[in-house]
């Protein structure tokens, strides 16, 4: 089967929509190299599968809300489905990475197998990412026969993905039997702005619009940000206009400076340059030629 080429196709609310693997065998392995470097950062996103990362050298920082974590030589870590992450070099890292649908392991929702185990991971509550799970031996079982395409490569992995989840499900088990807790309000409230700022970002919006989306004042709206991705609201706003021009400067080479400019909610493009200059260390012509 082999790797599948990195890259994110995200929707507007920053779900990746590319699939990971096939609907008959549905895992995907993924090899990259980054640094902290605005250009090599894995920029926040979700999915509804499982992801577990290894990190082969080196050291990354993945970040999820309300939490940072440092991954270092020979640690995995595991991120829940559909919890937004991102990921940056600590200040640079290896890693592969396998990205897979929980029915690969259960089969169907209706099974035992999902109900008893995989369900009660995958519910936002339990975790959002776990780090160093002494599972690395599986993983690299699993990642190589799907790298190498092994003969009977599906076997292998569906193995050794099931040996690291019954890990995890061992792991955290107090956890699930305990009494079910909701997600906390700031996860609420970070979701319902981070959504609307994904959804309106190209408009005029304020701190005032962005509070209002989860029901709050300005203040508590900063303090939210502030405990959950480390950055305010219009820090994050404006690196959010800022990756999407990128993304325009790069797929769409017909539209001109000044439009995409327009199009991710600058006031002027003379602006737009100069934060993207501070962002990424070049101006967003050197970029579209680099």
């Amino acid at each position: 089967m082999g790797l599948q080429k990195c890259g994110l196709n995200l929707n507007h609310s920053k779900k990746e929509m590319q699939p990971h693997g096939s609907l008959e065998f549905p895992c995907a392995g993924y090899a990259s190299f980054h640094t902290d470097a605005p250009k090599d950062i894995i920029p926040w996103h979700w999915h509804e599968e499982f992801e577990i990362i290894y990190i082969k050298e080196g050291s990354m920082k993945l970040r999820v809300p309300s939490n940072e974590y440092i991954i270092n030589s020979n640690q995995l870590a595991i991120i829940n489905s559909n919890v937004p992450h991102e990921a940056i070099g600590n200040p640079s890292g290896a890693l592969e990475s396998l990205v897979f649908s929980p029915l690969l392991i259960a089969g169907s929702y209706s099974s035992d197998i999902y109900k008893k185990y995989i369900q009660p991971l995958s519910e936002r509550q339990i975790f959002d990412c776990f780090v160093d799970l002494k599972q690395t031996e599986s993983f690299c079982k699993a990642f190589y026969a799907l790298k190498n395409d092994t003969a009977g490569f599906e076997m292998i992995v569906l193995e050794n993905l099931t040996h690291i989840l019954f890990a995890l499900y061992k792991e955290l088990t107090p956890i699930i039997e305990s009494p079910s807790q909701s997600m906390t309000i700031d996860a609420i409230r970070i979701e319902l702005m981070l959504s609307f700022i994904h959804d309106n970002y190209y408009e005029n919006i304020t701190l005032a619009d962005i509070a209002k989306a989860a029901d709050i004042g300005e203040r508590e709206c900063l303090r939210c940000f502030k405990r959950s991705i480390s950055e305010s609201p219009m820090q994050y706003l404006l690196k959010y206009r800022l990756m999407q021009g990128a993304n325009l400067l790069v797929e769409s080479p017909s539209i001109s400076v000044s439009d995409i400019s327009d199009r991710c909610g600058f006031e002027n493009a003379s602006y737009f340059a100069k934060q993207f200059r501070r962002f990424y260390l070049c101006s967003p012509r050197e970029y579209r030629k680099q």
